[in-house]
């Protein structure tokens, strides 16, 4: 079995991986072959699913049940399938891996979208015998719509299909011009079998008409480098800390993550809705009080002016002030198992502002072969579209394509307070 040996550095950069798919597509076993060729398990874990009980090591993946690997469910193990996102950790000498093992049943898509939610890049498996299914097409437009940077097609058990290249070239042109129809990029197709190992980690010899990279040397390949902390400053307050000790009698501190931007001591700021300003007095992180901070440190601002501010405000530049309005339009993941209609109430949860609004007008709803707008009156559960609503009262915000933390929110239902949708403002 081939291993990667190896120090790990704070200096290595980290990669927010997901992986996506329909069912039995592969991806447990992927993850599971990743997990082992980079000693991302444990001895324990592994003995825990080898497939000869009496066997008492463990020398090659081959003596592994891979999906069992990362199935951590009961019920997963059980039924075959993957029910919750999971989440896994893995590195190699040159980077740093956290992968989310996402649901492939049209069921569970709703974990599909918590877990692509803060992804850089994503793995879009697709079985070679089957091409690309409705499901597929169904994760590639919301990996579309949450801005994923990178896409990676893996046209897995290539085994099966005898490692036909006229396969993977129909799926990879496939894809190609299903993702080229949405302006996706960054489009990677790879072939591979994940059970046998081949252009997982190593490159093997079964396809040596492919000339591209392996998996693991293309994700350690990837840029990570966003521009969060390039755009304009956003702090949205969760919380007033205000210990009021003998020590620290006055002491009144606004805590929360930068959500974009970067902000120093001295710096004028602005709270929003209040419109009132002051000044940046000191910063303070868990390591001290660095005259910077950028996204997405979590950080306390300590002001020179005692003004009013509290959870849910958000505090920004004079000169990159966020569009303010009661009325939004979006794209919307519907997620709930009651579908969105016209006048109906939820509330909308953005950062950690929380408002109750009503939908107003469904614009369209997508189809996710053609990518057409089609009309529609009401969006069932897992389907994609573009809405209306009216706030009770004016939210602060950037549109999703300029900040994705503040352009983005979820629909919650009053009765059941279930998230029922995942929201990108246009």
């Amino acid at each position: 079995m081939t291993a990667l040996n190896f120090k790990i550095t704070e200096e290595i950069e980290l990669l927010r991986l997901v992986t996506v798919g329909s069912v039995d597509d592969g991806k447990s076993t992927l993850i599971g072959r990743l997990l082992i060729e980079t000693k991302g398990a444990f001895e324990d874990q592994l003995l825990a699913v080898r497939k000869k009980k009496n066997k008492s090591d463990v020398t090659s993946a081959d003596d592994i049940d891979l999906a069992m690997l990362t199935d951590g469910l009961s019920a997963e193990r059980e039924q075959g399938i993957t029910i919750d996102v999971a989440y896994r950790y893995f590195a190699t000498p040159k980077r740093k891996f956290i992968m989310a093992d996402c649901p492939g049943h049209e069921q569970y898509t709703r974990n599909m979208v918590t877990g692509a939610s803060t992804a850089n890049a994503a793995i879009i498996l697709i079985d070679a015998r089957h091409g690309v299914m409705p499901q597929t097409r169904r994760h590639t437009h919301i990996l579309s719509l949450l801005g994923i940077e990178h896409l990676i097609v893996a046209v897995n058990k290539m085994d099966l299909v005898d490692y036909n290249e006229n396969t993977f070239q129909t799926i990879r042109k496939d894809m190609q011009a299903y993702c080229a129809k949405q302006g996706i990029n960054d489009l990677l197709c790879i072939p591979m079998s994940a059970l046998a190992g081949d252009m997982v980690v190593i490159r093997g010899q079964q396809m040596p008409w492919y000339e591209g990279e392996t998996l693991l040397a293309s994700l350690e390949l990837l840029s990570v480098m966003g521009g969060v902390d390039k755009a304009p400053f956003r702090f949205p307050v969760q919380l007033v800390n205000r210990p009021q000790t003998p020590a620290l009698p006055d002491y009144r501190g606004f805590m929360g993550t930068v959500a974009s931007g970067t902000v120093k001591v001295g710096d004028t700021i602005v709270a929003l809705p209040s419109g009132k300003q002051s000044k940046v007095k000191e910063i303070v992180t868990f390591d001290g009080s660095p005259d910077e901070a950028f996204a997405p440190q979590s950080i306390s601002l300590i002001l020179e002016d005692n003004i009013d501010i509290s959870r849910g405000n958000t505090l920004v530049h004079p000169h990159q002030l966020p569009k303010q309005d009661k009325v939004l339009t979006a794209n919307i993941c519907w997620i709930g198992d009651d579908a969105l209609k016209v006048r109906n109430k939820y509330l909308l949860k953005q950062t950690t502002t929380t408002v109750k609004a009503i939908v107003t007008a469904i614009v369209s709803k997508t189809n996710i072969h053609t990518l057409a707008k089609e009309p529609s009156d009401a969006l069932a559960m897992n389907e994609i579209g573009e809405i209306e609503l009216k706030l009770q009262q004016p939210l602060q915000y950037d549109s999703y394509a300029d900040n994705h933390v503040t352009g983005s929110f979820i629909l919650i239902d009053t009765f059941t307070n279930n998230t029922v949708g995942a929201g990108m403002i246009q």
